[in-house]
């Protein structure tokens, strides 16, 4: 029996419509800083602090003033602000499609593990980013994929459950859970194979 055709798309952000790198942070951060580039890119990447970023249990501000004791930066918050947010870069593929998809009149919602700096800048960067209907962040909801919670968001936000909703991401436990919601779900890696298996999804035949 074939899924229906789904009635909303719904994007992750990371490595699929924005790539992303928190080594331009760090670079950038680093000569306010007593640790060098790699070390910083440990601490803002890789620890458990962009995990409590990301959940909403710290502010940005709490977060300036953690890296600030740990590294000794020295850089204002400003600074600080914008070379946290200044690391994304549009992969054009995804964002046509996503334009396409909404010119076609299907609504299209963001569901996404991030944090109020990213999203501040992206809003200011990336015009294509107003044009989704609703938008699950994380540090809002105050869970991060994949734990139930914020699937559950996204849900109420869209008004639609199980196989109406068509969801890419490029994380497999992040499909794995959409997927156990009944969710039609692309495990996303190239778009020259996401573009198209996303159109056999919505116009089938």
């Amino acid at each position: 029996m074939s899924s229906p055709i789904p009635k909303a798309v719904i994007f992750d952000l990371g490595k699929v419509v924005l790539d992303f790198d928190y080594g331009i942070a760090a670079r950038t951060l680093a000569p306010f800083t007593r640790t060098d580039a790699a070390a910083l890119r440990t601490l803002i990447d890789q620890s458990p602090l962009l995990h409590q970023f990301e959940t909403g249990l710290i502010s940005s501000r709490e977060l300036f003033e953690t890296v600030a004791q740990e590294t000794g930066y020295h850089g204002d918050f400003e600074t600080f602000h914008d070379a946290f947010g200044n690391i994304f870069g549009e992969i054009e593929p995804m964002v046509n499609l996503h334009r396409e998809i909404r010119a076609a009149g299907i609504p299209t919602h963001v569901l996404s593990n991030t944090n109020e700096i990213a999203v501040h800048h992206i809003r200011q960067r990336f015009p294509f980013f107003a044009e989704f209907d609703s938008y699950i962040f994380s540090h809002e909801v105050g869970a991060m994929k994949p734990a139930a919670p914020i699937y559950e968001a996204l849900e109420q936000s869209a008004g639609l459950t199980g196989p109406d909703l068509l969801y890419i991401d490029d994380r497999p436990e992040n499909i794995d859970a959409a997927l156990a919601r009944g969710w039609q779900s692309i495990l996303h890696h190239d778009p020259a194979v996401t573009v198209p298996e996303v159109w056999k999804r919505l116009r089938p035949g």
